[in-house]
Parts: C-alpha cells; sequence; structure tokens
C-alpha cells in the first residue's frame, strides 16, 4: 500500500517500533509516548504553594517602576493640552469682557 493511500484514508501511520505521532487520541502529545531521556521535571503540590508571597510588595513597586518609566511618554501632552486649555478659556473669557469687546472695536 503506497503512503498516500494510508495517509487519505484515515487510518492509524505506525512509524517504526516506537508506535505513531498523530492521530486522534494523542493530538496535543506531538512526538513519541515514551518519556524524553535527560529531562528532568520538578514539581510542587498545588496546596503547598504559597500564591500571594510579597504580592503586595511586588504591585507597589512594579507599579511605581513602570509608572516611573512611562511617565515622560504621557505627561508632556496632558501638560500641553491643560496649558493651551487654560489659555484658550482666559483669552475668550478677556475677549468677551468689557475691555476686551473695547480692544476688539478699536
Amino acid at each position: 500500500m503506497r503512503a498516500t493511500q494510508i495517509l487519505r484514508s484515515g487510518g492509524e501511520l505506525p512509524i517504526g517500533k516506537y508506535g505513531h505521532y498523530l492521530n486522534k487520541d494523542t493530538w496535543g502529545h506531538l512526538g513519541t509516548v515514551l518519556p524524553h531521556k535527560g529531562f528532568t521535571e520538578y514539581k510542587i503540590s498545588a496546596n503547598r504553594q504559597n500564591l500571594f508571597a510579597g504580592a503586595a510588595h511586588d504591585a507597589i513597586f512594579n507599579t511605581w517602576r513602570r509608572f516611573r518609566m512611562q511617565v515622560f511618554y504621557f505627561a508632556p501632552p496632558f501638560l500641553i493640552a491643560y496649558y493651551t486649555m487654560d489659555w484658550a478659556i482666559k483669552r475668550n473669557e478677556y475677549l468677551n469682557s468689557k475691555e476686551g469687546r473695547a480692544e476688539a472695536n478699536e
């Protein structure tokens, strides 16, 4: 049987003596079914971990660090916009005042 017929038939494609790489049962477990050699995995039980250890401390200092690094990107446009609006409001109030109308009519 040719390889294309095996692939098109939907059957399992055995690869060597270790089984197969892809099929409907092991999708997501790409590779052989045997464990890898020389790969050490260490785990700790979920109920033995201290999940929020230092979370408040890290949140405060990480927030300050991120703010400090980004403040020069967002503060100047806000300051420029604030002072521009402040100038525009004062100028509008002056031009609509008695003195401003007298100046405009001269």
